[in-house]
């Protein structure tokens, strides 16, 4: 079939779909597309660094679900549409290492539970992205590949721990992107890259086969440019995983279709928190200040109540206990070591295997050995703070 030219660039799921359904491109055109501009873009020229691995099936699977589309099945709302996942999401047939040497190679032998959803979707998973080394850090530094940059500005890092979905997302290597969430790993690269991120609530997604940080805390979610986009992409991944069973709590919780609620008006009558203490005064945060303000203005313009609100003791919550980290730093070795077990393949046991290997960056060493130093999360301070959700980053 002859497909006129079409311009992927910035554009929504819902206008990739119409082009589809109506012919003007196909999927294989369409993954063809975002593989040269990874192959532009992340490699050579500017190089942001910010995939792990390429999927050499790719075209295959768009061919698949052309074929598909053809014999009139469609699977699901992403189908035939090209996504990226993060490096810690288990793939059965691409390396998932965590942006860690200490990983590197390895193919674990199932999806996520979350990849198998997108599959069942329609998603196309063109490529994995980089990540800070086992999410533990907001940069996107790893051993494995070094250093993903910004795509606004190279000079500057994506956010993490996500960044490598965020930066590829934001320059157009995917239509959207998968990643996951423990103090901010969604949020902040959704930020930085001018994209939208959204942390669910804890149990809306399965956290099955995803590398944890820290069980307590960890989700999994999507990186989009639009709002629409993220509405969409909750829809094919949430929802009940027996084998979490936390995702019990999403059962008679999910409504038929995110995108029901995207109504122009739905900020009418709203009361929305200004924490007004957030708002610093030194030039970087004033910046980020002034845009804030000028959200609520929009906000307050579309019939929202703003509430300017303060926390009593907000600034020992947020210094205090290990500044903030002290459930992550606790979970971190035994839920690690918990997942390696699961997975025999992997070619490290413990953490006290990748310490010993000496395949990890720097800038994570002391993180790692902090956590390989606690001995029990069986304290009176861990209970009290992981059952309370007043610990930095709980259910935010």
């Amino acid at each position: 079939m002859h497909t006129q030219p079409f311009e992927l660039i910035e554009a929504s799921i819902p206008q990739l779909q119409s082009a589809l359904s109506t012919g003007i491109v196909t999927s294989h055109d369409m993954a063809t597309q975002y593989l040269a501009r990874i192959e532009a873009y992340d490699q050579h020229g500017p190089a942001l660094n910010a995939i792990s691995v390429i999927n050499s099936k790719a075209l295959a699977e768009a061919d698949a679900r052309d074929a598909e589309r053809r014999a009139g099945v469609r699977r699901g709302p992403l189908h035939g549409i090209p996504i990226i996942v993060k490096d810690n999401y288990d793939t059965k047939d691409l390396q998932t290492a965590a942006g860690s040497k200490s990983l590197a190679g390895w193919i674990p032998p199932d999806d996520a539970f979350l990849v198998t959803k997108l599959h069942e979707a329609g998603a196309i998973i063109i490529a994995k992205s980089n990540m800070h080394e086992f999410a533990y850090g907001i940069t996107t530094l790893g051993s494995l590949f070094g250093q993903t940059h910004n795509p606004y500005a190279l000079n500057r890092n994506p956010g993490g721990s996500s960044g490598g979905t965020g930066a590829a997302i934001a320059a157009n290597f995917a239509a959207a992107g998968m990643g996951s969430d423990t103090c901010g790993s969604i949020r902040i690269p959704a930020s930085h890259n001018s994209l939208v991120g959204i942390r669910g609530t804890q149990g809306l997604a399965s956290r099955s086969g995803i590398i944890p940080l820290s069980s307590t805390q960890d989700i999994g979610g999507p990186i989009t440019r639009t709002v629409t986009d993220a509405a969409i992409m909750l829809d094919a991944i949430v929802g009940y995983d027996p084998t979490d069973p936390q995702t019990a709590g999403s059962v008679g919780n999910i409504p038929k279709s995110y995108t029901e609620f995207l109504q122009l008006t739905g900020l009418l009558g709203a009361r929305i928190g200004l924490l007004t203490a957030l708002l610093g005064a030194d030039p970087a945060d004033a910046e980020v200040a002034t845009a804030i303000r000028g959200a609520v203005d929009e906000m307050k313009g579309q019939g929202a109540e703003v509430v300017e609100v303060t926390v009593p003791g907000l600034a020992d919550l947020l210094t205090d206990r290990a500044n903030g980290f002290l459930v992550l730093r606790q979970d971190f070795k035994f839920d690690l070591n918990a997942y390696l077990a699961a997975r025999p393949t992997a070619p490290v046991r413990t953490l006290e295997e990748v310490l010993a290997s000496g395949k990890f960056h720097p800038a994570v060493e002391t993180n790692l050995r902090n956590s390989q130093a606690v001995e029990s999360r069986d304290t009176q301070e861990y209970l009290a703070i992981s059952s309370s959700g007043t610990f930095f980053g709980r259910r935010s």
